[in-house]
């Protein structure tokens, strides 16, 4: 064994013995960030996230020989940033904060790094091996980490460009329709005209039977209303994209805001046979909040479920977290209806499921790393969901992002959809 392979080994369990300490230095310098704002909320398990395993496979690096023979972006890095980067995602980070934080991560193992020169009188050369082993390490797990954040940002995208494509293609299917019986109430009616147009132009022949007559309504009604959700949804979609929204902050009572927007959609699920159940175990869960935007994104979460459930209900459910996550809040919506498993909103469904696992995993106290979480493939039968469902879920996450809150999700065709949202109690007086 050479002397530098030597000294790597002795600084790999150096590392290891200072884990602990690192991950706290680490904790603090983001906490004490200004412009991070978004994990103050999060436990300290969810915080740490994959972090650690990336010091372990740094560690690993070191003891293993790869840091002397030039080996970067190990596996083991590669898998921890990847699960870095769709954890953040999940939990409502922007890029420059998923950038910022490990940042943060870069600086504790640099100083630690000098640290260890100082103590040991190591050589020079060989200690600087060592940190361009980590700078190669943090490149590339920084690399793999923002890619991951990015791809599930396309995968949004996606969804909604395939809801726009799903939206033309129904009123592509519907002037078909209105060419169809054109021709048969009158054969001396030509030509390409509006698809709004044409039906207040049918409905106003006397000579239209009823039967077609009712049966164009329904379908005028059905489209129109169709699209009209559509544009709203793109339209609000459009303004939490551009970053005009901006989020405004007072206390108020969880309960006394939604209870009451609970009683308003009772007539929606009694319309559709539905079942719609509030449950709060306390009287009131005082909070700091956008009491506007939680609306927002309570009534979007229970409209979808009811929309999208065919028999059964939605339960809906909001209590402080449990005490090892004391500085949050849970909103829970529960349906009984066929999963995101198909339609538009399916690939990011599966995004925020795998996320889900990736985070239900995370335990910080495993000294051998973090095993990676089952992916869930998506089911490939054909339920038919209507349009706008992509663009739905996207501006669920954008309102979740907008209020540094984590989305959880677990969708299973068998037994229905659960989304859970885990908001700040509190925000910091630089985070409003």
């Amino acid at each position: 064994m050479n002397a530098r392979v030597s000294v790597f080994q002795d600084l790999s369990a150096h590392l290891k013995r200072r884990r602990n300490e690192l991950l706290q230095r680490w904790r603090a310098s983001v906490l004490a960030d200004p412009g991070l704002t978004t994990g103050n909320a999060l436990p300290r398990a969810q915080l740490n996230d994959h972090v650690p395993a990336a010091l372990i496979a740094f560690e690993r690096q070191l003891a293993d020989g790869a840091a002397e023979s030039g080996e970067c972006g190990t596996e083991a890095t590669i898998e921890a940033a990847n699960a870095h980067g769709k954890h953040r995602w999940q939990q409502g980070y922007d890029l420059r904060e998923v950038v910022r934080e490990l940042g943060h991560l870069n600086q504790v193992l640099v100083a630690e790094l000098d640290a260890f020169a100082l103590e040991s009188s190591a050589p020079a050369d060989t200690m600087s091996a060592a940190r361009s082993a980590w700078a190669a390490s943090y490149a590339a797990g920084i690399e793999q980490s923002t890619c991951q954040f990015y791809q599930l940002r396309q995968i949004e995208a996606a969804g909604h460009v395939l809801d726009l494509e799903n939206a033309l293609q129904e009123v592509t299917e519907f002037d078909r329709q209105r060419a169809t019986l054109w021709e048969q109430l009158a054969h001396d009616l030509r030509g390409n005209v509006g698809v709004v147009a044409a039906a207040t132009r049918a409905l106003q022949l006397k000579s239209t039977p009823d039967d077609p007559r009712e049966r164009f309504t329904r379908m005028l009604d059905r489209n129109v209303e169709s699209l009209r959700h559509l544009l709203d949804d793109v339209t609000s979609l459009t303004r939490l994209q551009a970053g005009t929204e901006q989020r405004q902050l007072a206390d108020f009572d969880v309960t006394a805001l939604l209870e009451p927007m609970c009683d308003g959609l009772q007539s929606l699920a009694l319309q559709r046979g539905l079942y719609l159940r509030c449950h709060r175990p306390e009287p009131a869960l005082l909070v700091q909040g956008d009491a506007v935007k939680v609306r927002r994104l309570a009534q979007n979460l229970i409209i979808n479920a009811l929309k999208y459930t065919l028999t059964g209900g939605v339960d809906v459910h909001w209590a402080a977290c449990r005490k090892d996550d004391g500085k949050r809040w849970v909103l829970t919506v529960a349906d009984t209806g066929p999963g995101l498993h198909a339609g538009p909103g399916a690939p990011l469904a599966n995004a925020l499921q795998n996320a889900t696992d990736v985070a239900h995993q995370n335990d910080v106290s495993a000294a051998d790393g973090v095993q990676p979480a089952a992916v869930h493939a998506p089911d490939p039968r054909p339920i038919r969901q209507a349009a706008g469902e992509g663009i739905g879920l996207s501006i669920v996450k954008r309102l979740a992002e907008l209020l540094d809150a984590t989305v959880e999700l677990d969708s299973d065709p068998a037994t229905g959809t659960v989304f859970k949202i885990l908001l700040p109690k509190r925000y910091d007086a630089a985070a409003g």
